[in-house]
């Protein structure tokens, strides 16, 4: 895709493997082959957002469009909207002005379940006041697919186990919420969302909180899902390394507007960022095959 801009590690595990092919095998009718991969998935059309009527607007007409099977990033300076933007996005706010549309439908026609079952949203972070394990946690990600007053089945608990063991958290199972660190919850978060077998998961600074190996480990899980599930996934960072080459697209924002687009090497380059960050003395250069950003 070409650039539109304001002014211009290890081996997988054996247990991963099975689990994404559990994944892969207990795909739900809705999931799309790869024939539709390029098609635009999930589209925003000059959304504005306030937090309140007399609040100033923290996303002021943002545009983007990502194509199935693709992952993206979306990146930007603190308060530039990035998390008010991906909360439109999976529906959990609706936006004052322009509209969201996922497989070409208005987001707001589409019922909750469904929603539920196509979208699957990770925040920044989790809390929680009951003592559940993480199994159980995971579980919550199978509510669209449960009928009221029936608890889970074989195939849930399935689903819930190859989430798990496909974020190598496998684990974690039996383990409380209450007692795992941040980074630990934040795997059991991802676990949850994959538990939904959606077709599009968005991401909020998901490796915020994750040490390297499991940072690594997660731009690797995204890319399997990707490749091989045909998950299509935006995931706002501000670790700009990871971008190159694991993302297909990035989407750039400031003071509230998708202001760049493009693929990593087009967006990461020394005009762009330091248009985007506000800041001269940020600097890109591409070597090894991936591209390396730092602020002098």
């Amino acid at each position: 895709m070409a650039i539109s801009h304001s002014k211009e590690v290890s081996a997988q595990t054996d247990a991963s493997d099975q689990a994404h092919d559990t994944l892969s095998a207990q795909r739900t009718p809705h999931t799309r082959s790869t024939a539709d991969a390029g098609a635009v998935l999930l589209e925003a059309r000059a959304l504005y957002f306030s937090y309140a009527a007399t609040l100033p607007e923290v996303v002021c007409g943002a545009a983007l469009a990502l194509r199935r099977g693709t992952m993206a990033a979306l990146i930007g300076a603190n308060g530039s909207g990035k998390s008010s933007l991906i909360r439109l996005l999976c529906g959990l706010f609706a936006p004052t002005r322009g509209e969201v549309l996922f497989d070409g439908i208005s987001l707001a026609q589409i019922n909750p379940r469904e929603r539920a079952r196509r979208i699957a949203y990770v925040p920044q972070t989790t809390t929680t006041v009951f003592p559940l394990t993480a199994l159980e946690v995971v579980l919550t990600g199978r509510s669209p697919y449960t009928p009221r007053f029936r608890f889970e089945n074989e195939r849930d608990l399935a689903v819930a186990h190859a989430a798990l063991a496909a974020v190598d958290a496998t684990h974690l199972a039996a383990r409380s919420v209450m007692e795992l660190s941040g980074g630990e919850r934040q795997l059991v978060a991802l676990a949850r969302a994959l538990a939904q077998e959606p077709d599009c998961l968005l991401l909020d600074e998901p490796s915020s909180a994750l040490d390297l190996k499991h940072r690594a480990g997660l731009m690797r899980h995204l890319r399997r899902l990707r490749d091989e599930r045909n998950l299509t996934a935006l995931m706002v960072t501000h670790d700009l390394q990871l971008l190159d080459p694991t993302f297909d697209e990035v989407f750039a924002m400031r003071d509230g507007a998708v202001v760049a687009a493009g693929a990593p090497t087009d967006v990461l380059r020394d005009e762009v960022l330091t248009d985007v960050y506000a800041d001269e003395h940020i600097h890109a250069r591409r070597a090894f095959g991936r591209t390396f950003v730092w602020s002098e």
